[in-house]
């Protein structure tokens, strides 16, 4: 189906039944903007993804890396980016989180970029700077992609540092002067580490911008700007966003050359919501909601799950609620500490903990395939946000229920954005704990209490998984001075702007790549691989297949 005529449909329309459940098979939500892009994976999924990585051209240690991983075959947003990538080209990607835009920039970047040892690195004018940059919104997304990059650079030397806040200054200082190739950050650190010119980017020649809406919602575009100034004006520009609001497309004008535009969807999506998720809405009294949500969390089948909470201090409190029934949760929310919030990350992939109580900015990071249930504690704010929200379920094929409590205060609010999406604007069905519909719409057996059964309670919980010290930034240090507790970190990663916390942790130092796999990656290995028999690389920095000039420092803005 074409952009045309995505809004008409002669689909049934979506409706939602006595018990609260929306049906919404075979019908299609509007689109989320007016661009019609220049490339889409329409009609051409099956045919985009028989090929492999080395199809298109990508070198065979990355594809070695990959298939170690079990990843042979580019999922369509990839497989649509690599070919414009690898021509050079400036690009805009329109996916959603999840659909596998990090190795689609991810592989082209590493394929452009010089690491220690590699033939052409002596004589490279960038050696030891970084030469790629890749800008994200949260501390988690910013870690996520850099360890998928590792993931793929696993059999080069390419060095790969994480710039983020939240963490002590000093590991990341010492891992870009021993010299990086690839730093992902966000941008409130990223700018710090400039203005104290310990961080240059006159040398970046790949720039990838990844969740831009995000970004903007989050108010970073203008440290965006100023990022992309420090950098050449002949880089090339990469830039992703589920959705392309107005402030993000005159970014793209100001700062991309003649863009190619590529649109790829979730496979069996075909609107903003996906099709594989059942949805259910339900009025519930503020005052009863834990009651609800304890016998959904016993339902057959429920694995992994999301909460989502609307502010700081209910994530807190619910999470708290629900350890106290039995269940093994976890907090994940701006008030904690950055060590905490990856102790909360790590024990719930690592399956030490099942549910997950988060606020919408700290959960942007979670990428769990096998997530059954999202429930929304708290009505969203707008559709964009339920959107994301309940993405985090029916991920990669699977199914999932997506659970939406609607205060009575909530009612208005909760009809725009079911408008917005083509979903029923009917009433919400009220809903307590003992209402028989709560039971069979979401397989609940019969006779569950508010309380786990101690028998069930298998799971290690969060205090399995160790809490790593990473000397965090929540102040400056005229507020240590003066006394001043509080290690709130703030909205994203500004909040350590301008302070150090005058520790550099052992821990902190594993933001530097160990993408050799236990080598250094310093030059004075280099030799070291030759002398353990490995043949030396031949390659030179390149894109489009054209050699990258040497710099000219009059290239880079002001």
């Amino acid at each position: 189906m074409s952009d045309d005529n995505q809004t008409e449909t002669t689909d049934p329309e979506p409706s939602q039944t006595a018990s609260g459940i929306i049906e919404t098979a075979g019908a299609h939500a509007p689109v989320l903007d007016e661009a019609t892009p220049d490339i889409t994976d329409e009609g051409a999924q099956a045919d985009l993804t028989r090929r492999t990585f080395a199809d298109f051209g990508v070198e065979p240690e990355i594809c070695e890396a990959l298939a170690a991983k079990g990843i042979t075959h580019p999922f369509p947003i990839q497989a649509l980016t690599l070919p414009v990538a690898l021509d050079g080209q400036d690009i805009i990607g329109q996916a959603k989180t999840g659909t596998g835009k990090t190795l689609g920039f991810g592989l082209p970047l590493l394929m452009d970029t010089l690491g220690p040892g590699e033939e052409g690195w002596d004589e490279d004018p960038a050696a030891g700077s970084p030469q790629a940059l890749v800008v994200l919104p949260t501390r988690e997304l910013a870690k996520q992609v850099a360890e998928e990059l590792t993931m793929a650079a696993a059999k080069r030397t390419v060095r790969i540092t994480q710039v983020y806040g939240g963490r002590a200054y000093e590991p990341q200082i010492e891992a870009l002067a021993q010299g990086a190739e690839i730093v992902v950050g966000t941008p409130g650190r990223l700018i710090d580490l400039m203005d104290r010119g310990l961080l240059d980017l006159t040398h970046v020649t790949t720039v990838v911008l990844d969740e831009a809406d995000e970004m903007l919602d989050l108010g970073f575009l203008p440290d965006v700007e100023k990022i992309l100034a420090r950098t050449r004006t002949d880089r090339q520009t990469m830039l992703f966003s589920a959705t392309m609001p107005g402030a993000v497309v005159a970014l793209a004008r100001r700062y991309m050359t003649k863009p190619t535009h590529i649109r790829a969807q979730d496979p069996g999506d075909e609107g903003m919501t996906v099709k594989t998720v059942q949805q259910v809405v339900y009025r519930t009294h503020a005052l009863n909601k834990v009651e609800v949500v304890s016998r959904i969390l016993q339902a057959s089948g429920r694995e992994r799950t999301i909460i989502f909470a609307r502010t700081k201090r209910t994530a807190a409190r619910v999470a708290e609620d629900l350890a106290s029934r039995g269940f093994a949760t976890a907090a994940l929310h701006g008030d904690l500490g950055q060590g905490a919030r990856e102790q909360a990350l790590r024990a719930f992939r690592k399956g030490k903990v099942d549910v997950l109580v988060a606020t919408d900015v700290a959960a942007r990071g979670i990428d769990v395939d096998d997530v059954t249930h999202v429930i929304n504690y708290q009505c969203p704010e707008d559709e964009k946000i339920y959107v994301h929200r309940i993405g985090r379920t029916g991920r990669a094929g699977n199914s999932g229920t997506a659970v939406t409590f609607v205060d009575w205060d909530d009612i208005p609010r909760w009809r725009i954005i079911a408008k917005a999406l083509g979903l029923p604007v009917t009433e919400p069905v009220e809903t307590y704990h003992t209402s028989e519909h709560l039971y069979s719409d979401l397989s609940i057996p019969e006779g569950v209490t508010g309380q786990l059964p101690r028998d069930q309670r298998t799971l290690e919980g969060l205090d399995a998984e160790e809490i790593e010290d990473l000397g965090e930034t929540g102040r400056r240090p005229r507020d240590a001075r003066a006394g001043r507790g509080g290690g709130r970190t703030g909205r994203g990663a500004r909040s350590g702007r301008g302070g150090r916390s005058g520790r550099g942790q052992d821990e902190g130092r594993g933001s530097t790549s160990r993408s050799g796999r236990g080598r250094s990656g310093s030059p004075e290995d280099a030799g070291t691989q030759e002398q353990a028999g490995r043949p030396r690389r031949t390659r030179q920095r390149t894109r489009g297949g054209r050699p990258i000039a040497t710099r000219n420092p009059d290239s880079a803005g002001d």
